[in-house]
């Protein structure tokens, strides 16, 4: 079963990377930009038949070492 995950800094902390991105993609022409957050995304793929056990285990994947939950949100999504 395969999901991927995507985190990406909570909302109220400062983007620096995310910043520099934006304002490059400013220089080039890209003018109607209005914001950009950079994140991490990750693709896992587990031996595990049963969908809910293995959301749970990419879930604790996630709060464990994936994210840094006091800065960083997470989203999951399973893939095909």
């Amino acid at each position: 079963m395969k999901f991927s995950v995507t985190v990406i800094l909570k909302k109220d902390v400062l983007d620096p990377q995310g910043k520099v991105v934006q304002n490059t993609l400013k220089d080039l022409g890209f003018l109607n930009l209005k914001n950009i957050r950079q994140g991490k995304f990750f693709e896992i793929e587990l031996n595990e038949n049963d969908e809910q056990k293995a959301k749970n285990a990419v879930k604790q994947m996630c709060e464990k070492l994936l994210a840094n939950l006091i800065i960083e949100d997470f989203k999951i999504s399973k893939t095909k």
